[in-house]
């Protein structure tokens, strides 16, 4: 036998010698064969993953527009300046931008965060470092709790058996 390497021959024998059936196994097999619990804890896992699947699903049927909006929110709250598109200029300027997108500029030796609305509020969020460091803390802050409220859901969904406290 190699270095690292496991010899299983043991292990195997002694699974040769339990019965694979539904019948009651050798108390020193510890039912190895049986697949009577197996079989009644699948339906509860299957509840509970359908339960899990779920959440995730309705937590996905957010709207575009929904999803924007959240975001323009989430910008305003972490100190983004909402500018206008109120000039012919500006509304040239917004229609060349990417729509929906955070992007980052350099001027005048200062990093700049710009996100360009031409749908909801047909305007363009402006802010600095800090603003934009508020806003990727909040996200990170909003996503640590939808995952606490969906952990949560799930858990409460989930039949424990034996494990409930």
């Amino acid at each position: 036998m190699k270095s690292g390497e496991v010899n299983l021959a043991p292990v195997v024998g002694l699974l040769a010698l339990c019965p694979r059936s539904g019948s009651p196994a050798a108390p020193s097999c510890g039912n190895v064969g049986s697949s009577s619990r197996r079989g009644a804890a699948m339906p509860r896992f299957t509840g509970s993953l359908v339960a899990f699947a779920m959440c995730i699903a309705v937590s996905a049927c957010v709207s575009p527009a929904q999803r924007v909006q959240n975001k323009e929110d989430m910008l305003a709250a972490s100190g983004f300046t909402l500018v206008p598109s109120n000039t012919p200029e500006r509304q040239a300027s917004l229609a060349s931008l990417p729509p929906h997108k955070l992007i980052h500029q350099v001027r005048d030796d200062k990093v700049i965060y710009t996100y360009a609305d031409p749908t909801i509020c047909s305007c363009l969020y402006v802010g600095d470092q800090a603003a934009y460091g508020r806003y990727r803390e909040n996200v990170f802050q909003k996503r640590l709790a939808d995952e606490q409220q969906m952990t949560a859901r799930f858990n409460d969904q989930r039949d424990w058996g034996p494990w409930d406290r």
